[in-house]
């Protein structure tokens, strides 16, 4: 769950030093993984590493079946000293993990003095053997993003997808626990005989299981965004969107000027714009992010609370909402439009459906009930609806219900919230940390889902890593954190 998880339109994760042999020319070898330098991640700032990729068996319940490659990186640590390593767990589900070593190589910058930072592609995502839906001629599978948040449609996007893969995998084999048994290979493969744990949003989760199946390989744990053994994913939104709107409502209560400018409290007026667009949805003129070219559009109530749900992740963009939603009250869509297809192109990518499918559908959808109280919510029941839709046709196996069990362990565990994250809020942190005697929970005043990369947090992340004592952190620092005031307009914020 990094989060970036289908909302209405889109409601929308290593190596011992001491392993590591002189091995020659530009090739390095990690205990039995030979390894090529590379430059990964997605950004401008690419990351130099070193890559390669390890083989596992697809059905470990058949030892003559499909085998996949796993694609593997490896951030090297700038001293040899042969501590263990950090396995970094992306999120989504449905992230790729080195596909984040720009964002991951700013996060444990601190720790990457002493450490290696192992970076492994879920199965499923990234270059590891990915559940990606292609079309007969090998281009992405189409779907209508006018249809994106329709049930049946996904419905039939994925009977259509899984006819697609399924010469070149098995998605009933793609779920958190073959990923579990294939980050303790590739653990074994390097020669380390303990890891630290990073995660975030579901790879929280990730950490979890494993740390729970393999408790004596497990030295420490980081889990960000932190999502309960558990929780439906994507069963809550409705209700912890409704709560982060709130929040974000009474900051502007809190801060002077921005009441006056907008009378309206933000829910009240998403859930008015959104009646009329349900009335009569408005064409509008908007200038491509991308193009730069005047563009046309129709936008429609999904519009309206995808960008406000994509928009609550980060306190800089959910700034923006007052401000937005105030336009389009009074008819003015180009900004919405314009920012709605912006977040969208931006996203697409970043997320493998077939992947997330896999997960949700064996681990997730068995334990949905709909609850009746979600009509009331501006996402509606409908969210949860269209997250598991897609199950329907999409082959998948049924989690072990001891998976849901939650976690509980002596192990030192840090875990960071931020106080108006919209899909993990603090009080699933809470729920986790109160079966970790050995855990403390840290929420970040005014900031959203992402929280790892945040002021002082890298040197935390460092020093906790380094102790293995989250008690004795000195957290003095993030008192320095600041709500981020409502736009006031396209200028900014009032002084």
């Amino acid at each position: 769950m990094r989060s970036r998880l289908p909302l209405g339109a889109v409601c929308a994760a290593l190596l011992l030093a001491g392993c590591a042999g002189a091995g020659d020319g530009a090739h390095r070898r990690y205990g039995e993984l030979a390894l090529s330098p590379c430059a990964i991640g997605q950004s401008g700032l690419r990351v130099e590493a070193m890559c390669g990729t390890f083989e596992v068996p697809e059905n470990r319940d058949d030892a003559d079946g499909r085998r996949i490659a796993l694609n593997i990186a490896v951030l090297p640590a700038r001293n040899d000293t042969g501590l263990p390593p950090v396995f970094f767990l992306a999120g989504g589900p449905g992230q790729a993990a080195t596909e984040l070593a720009d964002h991951v190589d700013t996060i444990l910058r601190e720790v990457r003095r002493s450490r290696d930072i192992v970076l492994v592609d879920q199965r499923g995502t990234g270059r590891s053997n990915p559940l990606d839906c292609r079309a007969a001629d090998g281009s992405p599978l189409p779907l209508d993003p006018q249809r994106i948040a329709d049930a049946a449609a996904l419905t039939d996007y994925a009977r259509a997808c899984a006819a697609t893969i399924g010469e070149r995998a098995d998605p009933r084999f793609y779920t958190s626990r073959d990923a579990v048994a294939d980050l303790d290979a590739v653990r074994e493969a390097l020669g380390a005989e303990q890891v630290e744990l990073v995660g975030g949003s579901y790879g929280t989760r990730m950490a979890q299981q494993y740390a729970m199946r393999h408790p004596q390989r497990v030295r420490t744990a980081v889990l960000a965004g932190v999502v309960p053994n558990d929780l439906v994913i994507g069963a809550e939104f409705a209700h912890t969107f409704e709560n982060a709107l709130a929040l974000q409502s009474a900051q502007c209560d809190r801060t002077p000027g921005c009441r006056e400018r907008f009378p309206t409290p933000a829910p009240e007026q998403l859930r008015r714009v959104m009646a009329r667009l349900q009335q009569a949805p408005a064409e509008v003129e908007y200038r491509g992010a991308s193009s730069g070219a005047i563009e046309r559009g129709t936008v429609v109530p999904d519009t309206v609370t995808s960008l406000a749900f994509a928009f609550s992740y980060a306190p800089q963009t959910a700034s923006l909402l007052p401000l937005i939603l105030d336009e389009a009250d009074q008819g003015r869509y180009g900004a919405l439009m314009a920012l709605t297809r912006m977040t969208g192109e931006r996203m697409a990518d970043d997320i493998n459906r077939g992947m997330q499918w896999s997960v949700l559908c064996a681990e997730d959808a068995p334990r949905y009930a709909p609850a009746a109280e979600a009509a009331d919510t501006v996402l509606g029941a409908e969210v949860g609806e269209m997250f598991f839709a897609p199950c329907a046709a999409w082959p998948h196996d049924r989690a072990d219900p001891a998976q849901a069990e939650p976690f509980a362990a002596e192990l030192p565990v840090l875990l960071l919230s931020g106080e108006l994250d919209p899909v993990t809020p603090p009080a699933y942190g809470e729920r986790v940390v109160a079966h970790l005697p050995a855990g403390r929970h840290l929420v970040l005043k005014g900031q959203g889902h992402g929280t790892l990369a945040l002021g002082c947090v890298p040197k935390l992340l460092a020093r906790f890593i380094e102790t293995a004592d989250a008690a004795a952190l000195d957290t003095e620092c993030l008192d320095a954190m600041r709500d981020v005031p409502p736009f006031t307009s396209f200028n900014g914020w009032d002084p």
